[in-house]
């Protein structure tokens, strides 16, 4: 489970985003990391019954650093204040695939997966599956289990079709998309219960299907 004192030390780090509170509270920070990276190892052996493709990674192939990049942001605050763990074939570095992302932060807590914003080629491949498999695409997000948890695919979407399709296409909306993500939010409450590994095994196998859908366009 992941407990309310990880809860605290991220609500406390959002409030002293800076490099003496935190070093002053490290020790609070490794405990709540290995709490998370313990979770997220189990999480992978759940998810790994019904996804080969994440079988065998451990949790710091997937887990980001609490560290930011500042080199080019406006806001210089050095330290994220959440957890996040990418769980993908490959690992959080891999460039394309779809997976399962974790997402702990104060009241804002949620599980995804999908395709945020996937390179070029992956997106066009995806296209090229909708276009000619769409009834299948829609099969899977209108399931009664996809819909138990996500509402509906979302990310950015182009105004116009993309170069090379019909207007015309009934599945041109779909086509449009640059992302093909899935969001299910979820209350501290909830990610405080002791069932929670089984509540995101619940959510992430009801979204595997459209995983492997976007995973097909590239294998």
């Amino acid at each position: 489970m992941i407990s309310k004192q990880t809860f605290q030390f991220l609500n406390e780090l959002k409030k002293n985003n800076n490099r003496d509170w935190f070093n002053a509270n490290k020790e609070r920070y490794q405990t709540a990391m290995a709490e998370f990276e313990t979770f997220i190892d189990l999480l992978i052996q759940k998810i790994g019954k019904f996804d080969k493709d994440v079988a065998g990674l451990h949790a710091k192939d997937c887990i980001f650093r609490i560290y930011r990049d500042v080199r080019f942001a406006k806001d210089k605050s050095p330290y994220k204040t959440h957890f996040g763990a990418w769980i993908v074939r490959g690992g959080k570095k891999s460039e394309q695939g779809a997976g399962y992302y974790v997402h702990v932060e104060n009241d804002n807590c949620f599980l995804a997966g999908g395709a945020h914003m996937p390179p070029a080629d992956w997106l066009e491949a995806i296209r090229q599956e909708i276009y000619h498999n769409g009834k299948e695409f829609k099969k899977i997000v209108g399931s009664t289990g996809f819909k138990k948890y996500f509402k509906e695919i979302e990310g950015e979407q182009l105004q116009r079709p993309p170069r090379g399709y019909d207007a015309n296409h009934p599945d041109i909306e779909l086509l449009k998309r640059k992302s093909y993500l899935a969001t299910h939010k979820v209350p501290n409450t909830v990610v405080m219960r002791s069932n929670f590994i089984e509540y995101c095994t619940g959510t992430f196998k009801a979204l595997s299907p459209l995983n492997r859908f976007l995973n097909k366009a590239i294998d």
